[in-house]
């Protein structure tokens, strides 16, 4: 069976928790230290003119790129929130092969901009392809409600009901009260299959709410774990998850 390891994390832009220091370089160190195969990126910058001139060892690519540096030679950019200085949104780093890459705008009007990114990936030994999508949902629930409906149409119609579909991020929902909307989906929560609870990620260094998650369709885990100890967490307000996921 196609195996392969997942880590999901919300970047926080590359700072610290209390974003007093910048922590990109560490926070692409300890990413290679778990041997992800894929990372779901979410609040990652594509430019920060401001950043850039405050900061001595701020990258001249973007995030994503310098993330992904000789490690992960596939990655995939979607930009949700633009302004005059730069823009950020999520991004997919991969060790296979991206076919094709799409980026769904789920924002609501007047509010945070949020995005789906939707990768098709060729991973070897597969008999099909990889469905990847990596989310960053609102802060209203109403919102939310509204973006996972959106993510259930994509995976109805825009996904093919036999493939296998891993969708991570950063989902804002500490209440569970979309979990029964994502399961009608037929998306399975990974920390829910293995340990009967959602993991706890937020705030990093004392994880008391659920807001990251792993749903996989036609996938299962193994082995799901939350990195809280240190270096995560002094490398952004999530902690992020890692599991091994097969079909």
């Amino acid at each position: 069976m196609p195996a392969l390891n997942v880590l999901t994390l919300n970047a926080h832009m590359g700072f610290s928790t209390s974003r007093r220091r910048f922590v990109l370089p560490a926070l692409r160190e300890a990413i290679r230290g778990v041997s992800a195969d894929l990372v779901f990126l979410q609040e990652v910058l594509g430019a920060h003119a401001h950043h850039a001139r405050r900061h001595a060892d701020w990258p001249a690519e973007p995030q994503y790129e310098f993330l992904a540096d000789t490690i992960w030679a596939q990655h995939a950019y979607g930009r949700n929130a633009a302004y005059p200085h730069g823009h950020h949104g999520n991004a997919l780093l991969s060790k296979f092969p991206i076919l094709l890459q799409r980026n769904h705008d789920v924002s609501v009007q007047g509010h945070e901009q949020r995005g789906l990114l939707h990768c098709v990936l060729d991973v070897p030994g597969s008999s099909g392809e990889l469905h990847a999508v990596c989310v960053h949902l609102g802060l209203r629930e109403a919102h939310r409600r509204r973006q996972l409906c959106l993510l259930c149409d994509l995976l109805r119609d825009g996904i093919p009901a036999a493939a296998p579909v891993i969708v991570a991020g950063d989902f804002n929902d500490w209440r569970m009260r979309g979990h029964g909307l994502v399961e009608a989906c037929g998306l399975v929560e990974a920390f829910i299959a293995s340990n009967g609870r959602p993991a706890r990620t937020f705030p990093s260094r004392h994880p008391l709410l659920t807001l990251d998650r792993i749903y996989l369709r036609g996938a299962r885990a193994s082995d799901p774990r939350v990195l809280k100890a240190r270096p995560w967490s002094r490398l952004s307000d999530h902690a992020p998850l890692l599991a091994r996921v097969e079909w």
